[in-house]
This record gives structure tokens, C-alpha cells and sequence, in this order.
């Protein structure tokens, strides 16, 4: 008869639950009765109780450790029989000795292979011990290691046994060692090309992000290009500005220019969107809203008959941007504009809005108020008319046209700056010089958007009649 279909028993010492409970199970599973014993003490009470046919012992355990349950067994004239196999992580060769001086039949490392186990259990069961220890049952082995000496007096069975598992143990681990030596290699074959791979495709990337750098430095000064000569002085006419876009590329921008010796154009641009695409966009309306006479130029032209210079009105050159730049051919972009002629001469302000934030007018003595000003965003129709509104200014007046990054400028709390208290700054800062009045008005949308600073571009163009 199969030993397996003999149900043998097998007491188990391990201290650790889990590992003794997977081991219980597999030997169960396996055809085995399996016992389980917290420590060498409880193991040995049960080995006392059921009399196993082999004993599978955990070599560190409190209260008695393998090694001492392996002695108490072999020196109980009742027990000495039983095979015991010691389970250890230990791997040295004092270890291989001590087992033997305790009397050890077998000696297995962690982790083991149940399989390997379960052929050790069966040799030792088809091994008579008693028949063995006959041949030696006098003799003693003096062995001194590591300056410790040991008396041995296993029988040659019982150590030939020992010594053969603990050969088949070593081997199996060094085929162990082998196979994992080469998936290692296998690995850190794989690591150098992937290494390898990794460093080109950085190499890419640093190729890249410097183009994209030199790309942007190169579009920034374009884009500054769209900004105010201050080299152009203007008499009875003070005029500030500040621009400041929130990302390296911006939609937004603003420039004032004379097209004639009466003549100022003055305007504030704010494309939808951030980014290249607006900054694009920024660029190519820029190029045509050029105060040189050019065959591009919306603004001015030369008169074919008299060669003088023809300024354009407001909402003719907003009619032909928005028939320019319909809204479907700039992929979804759109933009606003506010748009305006001052005559030098009589200081009456002609200008047109498309969906741009009206005017503010802070006249002196008077509270800041917003002028007339309305109208689509240009690209979002077609064949929109677009109106014409007028504003006579007088010494003193101060005009400002901006972009929606400022009343609309969000805190922390995604709070807007409104249009209210944009007008309350204007109001206590009037007395102020109109230079330091831009600047506060600039400073107070910084400390609005802190921590993180705004979240679209901030543009301001202001005007004062001297």
C-alpha cells in the first residue's frame, strides 16, 4: 500500500501561524495528518501524543528551538525513532553540525519546495532508524568548528542521511542562484538597452525643449513688437501703459500710434485663449493693424488721386477684421477690441467696440464712470455693423481702455476684482500722477491674484489731456 494512503502523521513546530498553517494545509492536502505546535515545548507534547512518523521542526523558536526539541526527542528511549527534519533560514556549516550533534535527520532551508518536503518525509519513513543506529550505537564523532567543539554520535545512516539532504538542499539552491544569476543578466541586458533608448529619447526631448525655448524667446520679441514706441512724444498729451502677459505667450496686446498730424489711434487687443495659437492670432491682427501705409494696413491708406495719407474710421476697420478673421478659419479663436481715434486738435474721442470692456472716463472732480461701448466680439458673425460712439475730452480728463484681466482678475478663491472696485482704486488715486496711478492700478490686480498670480493677461492703456 501507498505510505501516503496510510495517513501518516507529521507533527509540525513552527512558531509562525501563517507559515505552519500553509504547511499544515499542503500536508493535509498531500494525504498526511498534520499537527501544528506553536514552539518546541507544545511540539513535543504532541509528538508524545500521536507519535508521529516524522517530526518537521523550525529551528528558531522561543521556549525550546529545533535543536532542542530534536535532542529531547532522540535522548527519549520512547521517541529516539522518530525522524526529525529541521527547517531553517540558517545556511552555515556550524548549523549542518549542530543538527547532527542534536541528532537530526534532515536539514531543509527556507523557502522550501513542498514537493522536495514531502520526498524527504517518505525516504525517512522507508528508512528502519532502528536498525541503523545497531551498527554505531556506541560510537561518538568528536568535531570542533569555529573554535566550538561538538560530539556527534548520530549513526552513520542518520549522518549519511543529513549529509545527502543537505548536499540536495545546497544544490537546489545553487540551481536557484544559477537561474536567478540569469534572469539578472537577462534583466540588466534589458536595463542597458531600455538605458541606452532612455538617453537618446532625452537627448530628443533636450533637443526639443531648447528649439521650443529659442521658439518662444523668438515669438516674445514679435509680440513685443505689437507694443508701444515710447519714442513718440505727443504734445498736451500724457500717455501710460503697462502689459503683462501670464504665460510666456499672450493674446493680449495694446500700442497707440499717430496715423496723421491730428490723428491718434489707440487700442487694446484681447485674443481668446493663451498660448501659441493666441499668440499667432495676436500677431497676424497686429501686422494689419499697422500705422504705416501699406497695402495690408487696416488703419491708413494713401489717397490713389492726392497721395495724402487716409485715416480709416473705427467701425470700418472693425467690419474688416471681422471679415478677416471669422471665427470658423481661426480654429475657434475669437478676439476683442476696443478700438479709437483722438483728434489732437479738438480732443474728441471716435472709437468702436467689439465686445471689448467699455472706457473708463475719470474726470476731474467727477467719480470714475464707464463711457458708451458695446458690441460682438469680432469673428463671432458675419456682416455684423459695428457702432461708432464719441467722447469729448477736456484738460484733465483721464481715459483709460484696458482688458477684462483686469476687473476680472480672480484671488484664491476664484473671487473677481470687479468692475466697482476697479473703479473705487481709480477714484482714490486720482490725485496721483498718471504714471503712478497705472502703476497702483497694476499693483492692486498683483495682490488680488495671490498667491499664484493672474490667470490671463493684464493690459492697460491710459490717456490724460494736459
Amino acid at each position: 500500500m501507498n505510505k501516503l494512503q496510510t495517513k501518516a502523521i507529521i507533527v509540525i513546530a513552527e512558531d509562525s501561524r501563517v507559515q505552519g498553517k500553509v504547511l499544515q494545509q499542503r500536508l493535509t492536502a498531500a494525504g498526511y495528518e498534520a499537527h501544528i505546535g506553536l514552539n518546541g515545548a507544545i511540539a513535543l507534547d504532541l509528538v508524545k501524543q500521536h507519535r508521529p512518523d516524522v517530526v518537521v521542526s523550525d529551528i528558531e523558536m522561543p521556549v525550546m528551538t529545533g535543536y532542542e526539541l530534536c535532542q529531547a526527542i532522540k535522548q527519549d528511549p520512547e521517541l529516539r525513532h522518530t525522524p526529525v527534519i529541521l527547517l531553517s533560514t540558517l545556511a552555515e556549516a556550524e548549523d549542518i553540525i549542530r543538527g547532527l550533534d542534536a541528532g537530526a535527520d534532515n536539514y531543509i532551508t527556507k523557502p522550501f519546495d513542498t514537493t522536495y518536503l514531502i520526498s524527504r518525509i517518505e525516504a525517512l519513513r522507508s528508512t528502519p532508524l532502528a536498525d541503523a543506529e545497531k551498527e554505531t550505537a556506541n560510537s561518538e564523532i568528536s568535531v570542533t568548528l569555529g573554535g566550538r567543539a561538538y560530539k556527534v554520535k548520530s549513526g552513520r545512516q542518520q549522518t549519511l542521511n543529513l549529509l545527502v539532504s543537505t548536499f540536495e538542499n545546497a544544490v537546489g539552491k545553487n540551481k536557484e542562484l544559477h537561474r536567478s544569476n540569469e534572469q539578472l543578466i537577462l534583466a540588466k541586458e534589458k536595463l542597458s538597452a531600455w538605458n541606452a533608448q532612455l538617453e537618446t529619447l532625452n537627448n530628443r526631448l533636450s533637443e526639443l525643449n531648447n528649439r521650443m525655448t529659442r521658439d518662444l524667446e523668438a515669438a516674445a520679441k514679435v509680440q513685443q513688437s505689437l507694443l508701444p514706441n515710447e519714442s513718440v512724444e505727443i504734445p498736451q498729451l500724457l500717455i501710460q501703459w503697462n502689459y503683462t502677459p501670464c504665460e510666456e505667450l499672450a493674446g493680449d496686446f495694446l500700442n497707440y500710434a499717430k496715423l496723421d498730424d491730428n490723428t491718434l489711434a489707440l487700442y487694446v487687443v484681447d485674443v481668446s485663449g493663451h498660448g501659441a495659437a493666441s499668440a499667432l492670432l495676436a500677431v497676424a491682427i497686429g501686422r494689419v493693424l499697422s500705422s504705416v501705409v501699406s497695402a495690408t494696413s487696416l488703419l491708413v491708406r494713401q489717397d490713389p488721386f492726392t497721395g495724402n495719407r487716409l485715416v480709416t474710421a473705427p467701425i470700418t476697420v472693425l467690419g474688416e477684421l471681422n471679415r478677416r478673421f471669422p471665427m470658423d478659419s481661426q480654429g475657434g479663436l475669437h478676439f476683442t477690441i476696443l478700438y479709437g481715434l483722438l483728434d489732437l486738435r479738438t480732443k474728441l474721442f471716435r472709437y468702436a467696440c467689439g465686445g471689448h470692456p467699455q472706457p473708463v472716463l475719470l474726470r476731474r472732480g467727477e467719480a470714475a464712470r464707464f463711457a458708451e461701448g458695446e458690441g460682438f466680439a469680432v469673428g463671432w458673425f458675419d456682416d455684423i455693423e459695428f457702432e461708432e460712439f464719441t467722447l469729448q475730452l477736456e484738460s484733465g480728463d483721464r481715459l483709460y481702455l484696458y482688458s477684462d484681466g483686469v476687473p476680472e482678475a480672480m484671488d484664491a478663491n476664484l473671487e473677481q476684482l470687479t468692475n466697482e472696485k476697479m473703479l473705487a482704486e481709480l477714484d482714490a488715486t486720482s490725485k496721483l500722477p498718471l504714471t503712478e496711478q497705472v502703476q497702483h492700478l497694476r499693483n492692486i490686480v498683483d495682490q488680488w491674484c495671490k498667491p499664484h498670480g493672474p490667470r490671463d493677461d493684464v493690459s492697460i492703456l491710459a490717456t490724460e489731456i494736459l
